[in-house]
């Protein structure tokens, strides 16, 4: 790890902890993270960086955790199994503290782009894009006036209900990296229209990765359509 990755690491773990930080004390975090209260309070308080080392247990081990329970805190599942994710899809400080996470559990490099499918999703890959430094591509069900050549995805859902995704031809080139990152993976149905759509391009799959998977269908799917790391923040049956 170079100086500047060393760097983003250690802000970026200073930015969960102050995010954790918000509901909690410093000694209900001290017990939570393992970490003395008067160490976090200086890495909370920007007086020092924590270590190479404690930065990336906060990104990748228990700082990953609390965040997964900070994430489901504010998921709302109803009677009939809709999930409301409304106060994490809109939140963008909250969502800035995905990418690092998502990067350490799946074990990917940058990619050249993130993908995801309108609306929900775009929050997240444009965080996801913004950390990475790559370029944002969605998916959308209709095509754009203005746009002359599309890859297009069709799938066929278990209601019967055929659905398509458009993407712009120029969004993602043959070679390049592609994220494929959504909000809600159940089914693995969208996620399998996205993955068709890097395959038509001819681009690379880094990885799947979703906010919340409810249940293990959809990340079962995903699996078996690619041979990329597939994973979720959040698991809910």
């Amino acid at each position: 790890m170079n100086r500047s990755e060393k760097a983003a690491l250690q802000l970026r773990a200073v930015d969960v902890l102050r995010t954790l930080k918000e509901t909690r004390t410093y000694e209900e975090l001290a017990a939570e993270t393992g970490l003395p209260a008067g160490d976090l309070n200086r890495y909370v308080n920007g007086h020092v960086l924590p270590s190479e080392a404690r930065a990336r247990e906060v990104v990748g081990g228990v700082g990953s955790e609390l965040l997964a329970e900070e994430l489901d805190a504010r998921i709302v599942v109803d009677d009939e199994g809709y999930v409301d994710n409304s106060r994490v899809v809109f939140d963008q400080s909250l969502l800035s503290l995905v990418p690092p996470v998502a990067a350490e559990t799946l074990g990917i490099e940058p990619p050249d782009a993130v993908l995801t499918a309108a609306t929900d999703g775009i929050t997240l890959a444009a965080a996801m894009a913004r950390y990475f430094g790559s370029r944002c591509a969605y998916a959308k069900k209709s095509r754009e006036t203005a746009v002359e050549e599309f890859i297009e995805a069709r799938q066929r859902l278990s209601s019967g209900i055929e659905i398509d995704y458009y993407l712009p031809a120029n969004a993602i080139a043959s070679g390049e990296s592609v994220l494929v990152v959504d909000d809600l993976i159940r089914s693995g149905e969208t996620q399998e229209l996205l993955l068709d759509i890097a395959a038509s391009a001819g681009a690379d799959v880094a990885g799947v990765f979703a906010l919340i998977a409810v249940g293990d269908e959809g990340i079962d799917r995903a699996r078996a359509h690619t041979d990329a790391p597939v994973g979720a923040l959040v698991t809910r049956e």
